[in-house]
């Protein structure tokens, strides 16, 4: 069996017919690379349509996938249609290989990587691109097109002695290298498709069997150099290498092992190595519903999302990032300002929220964003998810130096001091502040970590005081977040409102999963909120209007919930629908439709991958407890919880 009709028989194929079918790529049908401090995504045609260089949230270089006309690509693509292609990863690595296959005889293989060794000091901030030519002759249009500046910075591209390099009017520069011979022409003339505009070049080769050729694109380079001088060999085994050695740290043998695997590696291509901050997604604005509104700028550090994911890296046996993030943590909070919903990667104030209006937008779906609202809100369940993960590090046999338990120990203290005041809560609503069950459940988790880990310092006032606290707030919830009648928890105090964050009551611990109370609101939040498998977050009016999709960690939370129920076979269908409903790689946006199981959302999401692995380790638990005669799952950090009477 050949290289291509192997790689068929695991992955799904995409077909392209004419040179309009890339408008047919769903919003997840793309591959994803980076190196520690941004990332590319790869579209099964060849084209590379999101960059920002060097980081994360720079301006972009490519932004092809919010507007094809002004955000710019650039790609390796066939000249004759039409072809199938199909993406897989080399195993246990973010190596991207995208191979085509042509009606007529040819295959081609472009291998992409972002040259990466786990150290952060080696960053290159390159894009390398090997072609292999299968089966051949084959002729490719390869094509240069960056737009900086998310397509507002006036861009040249200009031929020099070893390639191309990128000029734009704020200074940015970057380097096209192409190996072999090639005839670069401007965009523009005729059969110049994908390429568009007149400010980028193209170029058509002509690969016979068994041929390479090298495509590099280097950051901030006065000039093109010998391609031997990017040193693409050596980077491509070291790369390998090093995603590999970083993925046997693995501690998960479970059913899932596929999937958890590659949630790993697609957080760990959000952490930003030079600080040990992650990003929520690498990306801006892609909608949450085609043609809606919610489009969001998610290339910043939220605490609690950071915080969810270190804790779930955790749970696989990955310690150095828990250990990088509060070395993040620590570096922003020694500044002295309290603590904030989000920051950038080097831990300064995200920047206010602004609109591009010179972008289409993803299929028509305005506004782009840049910067983010949220960044000024109250949100009171930040400190109790920063406190799980300290404590599940120190389980873990992670150490917090004194230098950083000072800091979280004020984080303790203000959350005994705020916690009887409204906050926005986790979903950010555009709207006042409100009394979110939620944010008090997490409020109560802050204080139970923050007793145990009072504790480990000695601190022995603190741990009673943390202690008591957490059972008034438990006892508050009780009091005023249930509906009397229906004897089921609610969104917000006072209210009858279904949020899906409540799902955390029985995860977190501080409820029995088994306790009918939690049942009744496993079954009204499903009714409620519910789609088949997947779970929209709330009904409420958030001041944004639009629809959205199913959100994906909600769906693994309802997999976690039902599994502490003793409902392992529902669990266990809830995960799986969550699961195959990934794109052709495993990877995961923000929320599916719930129809067509269309991938909406940022791209790939922090949040849906940690949720995965949180719920297949759960899952895996509650599956080995039952073999081994256990009636009811236990929490893995807290003692089994009071019942509700």
């Amino acid at each position: 069996m050949d290289l291509y009709s192997a790689a068929r028989r695991m992955a799904r194929p995409f077909r392209f017919t004419n040179p309009a079918s890339y408008r047919e790529v769903p919003l997840a049908g793309r591959g994803v690379i980076g190196d520690g401090s941004s990332c590319a995504l790869v579209r099964p045609d060849g084209v590379i349509d999101w960059l920002c260089f060097p980081r994360f949230d720079s301006p972009s270089v490519f932004a092809g996938i919010l507007d094809d006309e002004q955000g710019g690509i650039t790609g390796i693509t066939p000249v004759v249609w039409p072809f199938e292609s199909l993406q897989r990863y080399d195993p246990d690595t973010n190596v991207l290989e995208t191979l085509f296959r042509f009606e007529r005889k040819g295959a081609i293989r472009i291998i992409d990587y972002m040259p990466w060794t786990n150290d952060p000091r080696s960053t290159v901030h390159e894009v390398h691109r090997r072609i292999e030519c299968l089966e051949g002759p084959v002729e490719l249009n390869i094509v240069f097109d960056p737009r900086f500046g998310y397509g507002a910075s006036r861009t040249r591209v200009e031929r020099e002695e070893h390639g191309l390099v990128a000029r734009g009017s704020g200074g940015e520069r970057l380097v096209a290298v192409l190996s072999g011979a090639a005839q670069w022409r401007p965009c523009g003339e005729p059969g110049s498709q994908p390429c568009r505009g007149e400010t980028g070049l193209q170029t058509r080769i002509r690969m016979g069997p068994g041929e390479r050729r090298w495509m590099i694109l280097s950051w901030d380079s006065d000039r093109p150099e010998p391609l031997a001088a990017y040193r693409p060999f050596d980077h491509l085994r070291d790369t390998r290498q090093a995603w590999r050695e970083w993925a046997q740290q693995l501690h998960y043998e479970g059913p899932w092992r596929h999937h958890v695997l590659r949630s790993a590696l697609a957080l760990k291509l959000l952490m930003y190595g030079p600080t040990g901050a992650m990003v929520a997604a690498p990306t801006t604005s892609l909608p949450e519903w085609i043609g809606g509104p919610r489009n969001w700028d998610y290339r910043f550090s939220w605490v609690r999302d950071s915080a969810m994911a270190v804790r779930a890296t955790n749970l696989l046996g990955f310690l150095s990032e828990s250990r990088e993030f509060f070395y993040f943590v620590r570096d922003t909070l020694q500044r002295g300002d309290p603590l904030q919903v989000m920051y950038t990667l080097d831990g300064a104030p995200v920047p206010p929220e602004r609109e591009l209006e010179h972008l289409a937008g993803f299929q028509g779906s305005r506004p782009v964003r840049l910067g983010n609202g949220a960044r000024d809100q109250f949100q009171f369940d930040t400190a109790g998810a920063l406190l799980d993960a300290a404590y599940l590090y120190e389980r873990s046999g992670g150490r917090l130096p004194l230098r950083t338990w000072r800091l979280l120990r004020s984080v303790i203290q203000t959350t005994a001091r705020r916690w009887r005041e409204p906050d926005h809560g986790i979903w950010e609503p555009r709207r006042e502040m409100r009394h979110n069950v939620h944010s008090k459940l997490m409020g109560w988790l802050a204080l139970r970590r923050g007793q145990h880990l009072a504790r480990l310092f000695g601190e022995s006032a603190l741990e009673q005081s943390s202690a008591g606290l957490a059972d008034v707030i438990r006892a508050d919830i009780l009091r005023n977040g249930v509906d009397p009648a229906r004897k089921h928890f609610v969104g917000i105090y006072g209210g009858n409102e279904p949020d899906a964050a409540l799902l955390l009551l029985p995860i977190v611990g501080c409820f029995r999963g088994t306790d009918p109370f939690i049942l009744r609101t496993l079954d009204w939040l499903r009714a409620e909120l519910g789609a088949g498998p997947f779970l929209r977050r709330y009904r409420m009016d958030d001041g944004v209007g639009g629809p959205e999709g199913g959100f994906i960690l909600c769906g693994f939370w309802l997999a976690e919930a039902l599994a502490l129920a003793n409902r392992i076979e529902e669990a266990e269908d809830v995960f799986v629908a969550h699961a195959e409903a990934s794109n052709h790689l495993g990877l995961l946006a923000e929320e599916i439709h719930p129809l067509t199981r269309e991938q909406l959302g940022n791209f790939p999401q922090a949040f849906s991958h940690l949720g995965l692995i949180s719920a297949a380790a759960r899952i895996d638990r509650a599956l080995r407890l039952r073999d081994e005669g256990e009636s009811e799952p236990p929490h893995l950090l807290e003692p089994e919880p009071p019942a509700i009477e």
